[in-house]
């Protein structure tokens, strides 16, 4: 019984991962989408202040960095399913291959944007 309804479920959980991976590929390009855009609208604007220059930018790698954040520990959700359903040792290495990136990534990221502020509402 248990291995009939895996073969039943296992083309929705292959769905599933698909459709996260694209999720976090989609996410991440909005995410630069949203840099270049703010990027390009504060080069534009000319600012006195070099502090609010350095602000500006700060602020632009805070939110790219939070997207490339969310993106990864979707693919790492992505992967943890897929080796959960497809156990090969393939698999599993590509999954710690990325969970490893992405404890490094998130490092120093985190390490150079700071903390995020989250303003009170």
């Amino acid at each position: 019984m248990t291995t009939e309804l895996m073969q039943f479920l296992l083309p929705y959980f292959e769905k599933l991962v698909l459709g996260l991976d694209i999720f976090a590929i989609c996410l991440l390009i909005w995410g630069v989408c949203l840099s270049i855009k703010d990027f390009l609208k504060y080069l534009f604007v000319h600012t006195e202040a070099k502090n609010d220059r350095v602000s500006e930018n700060n602020a632009i790698k805070k939110m790219l960095g939070g997207y490339i954040l969310l993106s990864l520990e979707i693919l790492v959700t992505a992967g943890i399913i897929e080796s959960i359903i497809k156990p090969t040792l393939q698999d599993i290495f590509q999954l710690a291959a990325l969970v490893v990136i992405r404890t490094i990534i998130s490092y120093f990221l985190n390490k150079e944007i700071g903390p995020v502020d989250v303003p009170n509402k």
